[in-house]
């Protein structure tokens, strides 16, 4: 088991206020602004809990694939995956699409796809959105 931890500091009401997401447990990161504003889309520069969401989400699921990929006898060269967390206001996260684009030799894009589906499902922070969160993915060979 392990746990992960991050501490954030906000000032002020939802609307106006400011906040700072001040530090996570490794200390990789921190420090960085996040308004409603920039939440909604109002205000650029400023990172956003869905912003960290697609992050997570990205690299999780790097991860699910490159070892379902490895426990299949086509290790890949390289995944660039990409997340987009949507978010709308009044309701909440709706959704969130990956995009990988894979070098995986001896692989055709079908089975790649077959891979990606399937590593989408076992990503634990898939798993967490299982269910509330429409999830989706797009899988392309190099």
């Amino acid at each position: 088991m392990a746990d992960s931890t991050a501490q954030v500091i906000w000032r002020g009401d939802l609307e106006s206020g400011r906040g700072s997401l001040e530090r996570v447990g490794s200390g990789a990161f921190g420090g960085l602004p996040v308004t409603w504003k920039a939440r909604t889309g109002e205000e650029g520069g400023l990172t956003t809990p869905e912003e960290l969401l697609a992050a997570a989400h990205a690299a999780c699921f790097s991860m699910a694939l490159s070892l379902r990929l490895a426990k299949a006898g086509t290790p890949a060269e390289e995944l660039s995956v990409s997340a987009t967390v949507t978010f709308v206001p009044g309701t909440g996260i709706t959704a969130s699409a990956l995009t990988v684009d894979g070098r995986v030799p001896g692989l055709d894009p079908q089975a790649f796809a077959e891979h990606a589906a399937q590593a989408k499902e076992g990503c634990p922070v898939s798993r967490a959105l299982a269910g509330n969160v429409e999830l989706s993915v797009t899988a392309r060979l190099a």
